[in-house]
């Protein structure tokens, strides 16, 4: 049976996830409120936030910016989440 959550980023019902996507206590928030489609917008903002700013997940420092980002972008809190001014997708047309 599917799992339907009301999703933050989505704004409405939609199918949940299968499983916490993210270790501890922010992994079981994300689990509660972020849809499988929410979630996936979410991977794609972070290969765009990873590839811009020459983060690495190996890496204990770019780590804590990624998660700084994924609280901005999911639950709209903190400084961080939104695209950086000006940001232009590439092929986008100016």
């Amino acid at each position: 049976m599917t799992r339907i959550v009301n999703c933050v980023v989505l704004k409405q019902e939609a199918e949940g996830l299968d499983a916490p996507p993210h270790p501890g206590a922010l992994g079981i928030r994300i689990y509660e409120n972020v849809s499988r489609e929410g979630w996936n917008k979410w991977l794609e903002r972070l290969t765009m936030i990873v590839n811009e700013n020459g983060l690495s997940t190996a890496d204990r420092e770019s780590l804590e910016i990624i998660e700084k980002h994924m609280l901005g972008f999911l639950f709209q809190e903190g400084d961080m989440g939104s695209l950086p001014q000006g940001f232009q997708a590439p092929g986008a047309k100016k």
